[in-house]
């Protein structure tokens, strides 16, 4: 009897082993393949976050894997060497699955690294700046996650709120909102539910940096509660779908928003600011909530055509973009990276209105001449896209003064951008470069 029970300990103990040995030789393997995507994304300069991205703490991670599944992003988290790590950090649009998913809490949500910084406004607890009056909510104070922007959007109504004595009021307005993404949306409801006299400008059109986004599907990782319309359980969903939802919410309460105003100038008076535009209108308020993104202004081609859905100003998820003929506009980095990595799987057309790449990265550059000698990638030095079809573009030779009409399915354009930290430090908002800073921790709750 007891051989017997030899034997089947034995064969236990075999099949163990060979299970246990077969799950360590594929850890091994995966390692190694996160391993070479870490080295690929460093190559190409996609593995220092832009934005923000998760920090993940390799003492408490038990490579559950739970935040690799959750992302809704591809190669952003991997599991090498027995913990979790960044992979392509500069492609994470901060969704923060990864930060909810995690089972021991071993990610935080932070904005900027300990090598690169980022200009972050002084904000306190109440989302007001060092300016007294001037607020900030959404991604400019480094929260880009829709949710968490509109949760800010309505607690900054709120705290103003309960600042304004209107019998002290000089402004024409209780409150002006500049921006109308998540953050200008949910505060425009709450002005209005609370009866406030309040002005929305928006500088491009309704929904804000949200609407820059190339990607077919936004992703939020948790229901939001949108003032005056309750909670919204839309956890995948298109950029049209939710614009929609934000204009049936805002006609049913009478909301304007005053679009394609961009304001140049907050100038600080006693008892009221006096806000300039573009349009030469000017506008007097008590509060100011600042809703604009942090990257600041594309610089856009103002062209017939332009705001069509399928123009962008940013690249995502190249690697689900397959067999479109694109048109790439720009001669800087981004451009360039752009034009590298949608060429493999794509036709792709690189125009740039200079007669050479001047400024880029050298590797760069021996890239993008190499993809064009293969032609992977078609270059055009000194040209312009004059105007966008729903099936082509036109493309005008500044030599030449030649218009050819090419295929078209995509364009990004990728030609820079106004910054908007001048305007803020015109405004007398203190900046600061911080240096991976946190915005969501669990041991903060």
């Amino acid at each position: 009897m007891w051989i017997e029970q030899v034997v089947v300990y034995g064969i236990v103990f075999s099949v163990c082993g060979l299970i246990l040995y077969l799950y360590l030789r594929k850890l091994r393997v995966n390692s190694r393949i996160v391993e070479r995507k870490i080295t690929q994304a460093i190559e190409q300069g996609v593995h220092e976050p832009v934005s923000l991205h998760p920090v993940i703490d390799p003492d408490h991670c038990i490579q559950s894997g739970a935040c690799i599944k959750a992302c809704p992003e591809t190669d952003i988290i991997g599991i090498a060497n027995g913990i979790a790590t960044i992979i392509n950090a500069s492609r994470c649009v901060g969704h923060g699955a990864c930060f909810h998913a995690c089972p021991v809490q071993a990610i935080t949500l932070a904005i900027g690294t300990e090598k690169r910084g980022v200009d972050l406004p002084h904000v306190d607890q109440n989302f007001e700046s060092n300016v007294s009056g001037i607020y900030i909510a959404g991604e400019m104070g480094g929260m880009g996650l829709i949710k968490n922007s509109v949760e800010q959007g309505r607690q900054a109504v709120e705290n103003i709120l309960s600042k304004i004595n209107k019998e002290k009021t000089k402004g024409d307005y209780d409150l002006i909102i500049i921006g109308a993404g998540p953050a200008g949306i949910s505060a425009s409801l709450t002005a209005k539910k609370n009866k406030m006299s309040f002005l929305t400008l928006e500088q491009d059109t309704l929904g804000g940096t949200v609407f820059s986004f190339p990607r077919s599907k936004i992703v939020m990782t948790a229901p939001m509660n949108l003032p005056l319309f309750g909670k919204v359980k839309l956890f995948e969903t298109s950029k049209s779908e939710l614009l929609s939802l934000w204009k049936k919410v805002l006609s049913e309460n009478n909301i304007q928003v005053v679009e394609n105003t961009k304001v140049e100038s907050i100038d600080n008076h006693p008892g009221y600011f006096l806000i300039k535009t573009n349009t030469g209108k000017e506008f007097t308020a008590n509060q100011v909530l600042l809703a604009i993104g942090r990257r600041g202004t594309p610089r856009k081609l103002n062209i017939p055509g332009e705001q069509s859905e399928k123009v962008a100003y940013r690249l995502l998820e190249p690697e689900h973009i397959h067999d479109k003929n694109i048109t790439v506009v720009g001669g800087g980095d981004s451009a360039i990276e752009s034009a590298l990595l949608l060429a493999p799987q794509n036709r792709v057309i690189l125009s740039y209105r200079g007669d050479s790449f001047n400024r880029i990265k050298p590797k760069n550059l021996e890239r993008i001449k190499d993809a064009a000698l293969k032609g992977m990638v078609e270059v055009r030095f000194n040209t312009e896209v004059t105007q966008i079809h729903e099936e082509d573009i036109e493309i005008k030779n500044s030599m030449t003064q030649e218009i050819s009409r090419v295929p078209n399915d995509l364009v990004y354009i990728l030609a820079g951008g106004e910054l908007p930290t001048q305007f803020l430090e015109k405004a007398g908002i203190v900046i600061t470069k911080r240096f991976g800073h946190t915005l969501l921790s669990h041991k903060k709750k």
